[in-house]
């Protein structure tokens, strides 16, 4: 009986071994996973971003706009014209999804500050200079929206300058 009772107990450690190193591989499968996929996203969103830097200047564009003072903005608007309302709707889409789901991590992570009185618990001061990292991270996200609203502002503003109405941008 004493053999037997062996025999389990060690494979009972066994089966507990087995499933806490499968979970915790997983884990970082699930990690290496998101890492991923938020870089990828980042990318997504950086590439559908034009800027008046960004775009080449065509010398006949330029040639006509020659004697105009609004020589940039008739420029641009017809290099930004070339595109279909399609490409416009999909672009300031993507810039609205972009600005909604940065909010999101700000309002997640503002509701996660808690502060608590430094001395009614042994590691107070620690938890409190946490919630102070966080709040700068907030302000730090912050800036990044304000950013990432006035990118989707210009979107706007260019497709209106494009001659499409608000149709394209206000779906």
């Amino acid at each position: 009986m004493r053999p037997a009772y062996g025999r389990v107990l060690g494979l009972a450690g066994l089966l507990i071994w087995a499933s806490s190193a499968g979970y915790g591989q997983s884990l970082g499968d699930v990690a290496r996973e998101q890492r991923q996929k938020q870089q990828a996203k980042d990318t997504k969103t950086a590439a559908k971003v034009i800027t008046n830097e960004d775009l080449p200047e065509h010398p006949d564009s330029s040639a006509s706009a020659a004697g105009s003072e609004g020589k940039p903005e008739q420029s641009s608007s017809q290099t930004l014209g070339a595109k279909s309302p399609e490409q416009w709707r999909s672009d300031i889409a993507a810039q609205k999804k972009s600005v909604e789901a940065l909010q999101s991590q700000i309002d997640k992570l503002n509701s996660s500050v808690h502060f608590v009185e430094a001395n009614r618990y042994w590691n107070g001061v620690q938890h409190n200079e946490r919630q102070i990292q966080k709040q700068d991270e907030v302000q730090r996200m912050q800036a990044q929206l304000d950013e990432q609203k006035k990118k989707l502002d210009d979107i706007e503003e260019a497709a209106r300058k494009a001659g499409y109405g608000n149709a394209v941008y206000e779906p």
